[in-house]
């Protein structure tokens, strides 16, 4: 949904790819929820607080609603195995690519995880799609370029696109047939 800019630990350093509402607008309306699925290490590495995560969060929510959008759920894990900061010094099954955060959407929301897709820019989101059980998208924008070029052994996305419009457009064009 953003661009790449290390840590945004600011919120001048938010920036929005310019599709990006667009593409939660033309899912939703396609009757698809939106969820976000994201790891926040920088909260255990104490570069930004949960606080300032949630801050985030409601910047995007406010610009999806100037829209008339939403999204249905926005979940994160702060956690990280070695964390400088205590706290958040843990195994989780909600760091990505484990489905922790997954499953909890899936329970909060009336989600079926293998009817739904993971798009994102990293290896470890196709691997959360993995392991939900669900399709994955991998899209070129942020790290996906470089990512692309370097596929873990045994992960395989079903599609690489350039945005998140087009992850959506091919969302739109492969509809879950199960019945």
């Amino acid at each position: 949904m953003n661009e790449d800019v290390g840590y945004v630990d600011r919120l001048e350093r938010l920036r929005l790819f310019p599709w990006s509402l667009d593409a939660v607008r033309l899912l939703r309306r396609a009757g698809y929820a939106v969820v976000v699925v994201t790891n926040q290490g920088g909260v255990a590495r104490g570069f930004l607080s949960e606080a300032f995560v949630d801050e985030v969060r409601r910047v995007i929510e406010r610009r999806l609603d100037a829209i008339g959008e939403r999204l249905d759920g926005h979940y994160h894990c702060p956690h990280e195995p070695h964390a400088p900061v205590a706290a958040y010094r843990r195994q989780c099954d909600c760091r990505k690519p484990l489905p922790g955060l997954v499953h909890r959407a899936a329970r909060d929301l009336d989600l079926d995880p293998e009817r739904s897709v993971v798009v994102g820019d990293k290896w470890s989101d196709v691997g959360l799609a993995r392991a939900a059980r669900a399709r994955g998208v991998l899209v070129r924008t942020g790290y996906g370029r470089s990512q692309e070029q370097a596929p873990p052994a045994g992960v395989r996305a079903d599609a690489v696109v350039d945005t998140l419009m087009d992850a959506a457009s091919w969302i739109l064009r492969h509809p879950d047939t199960r019945p």
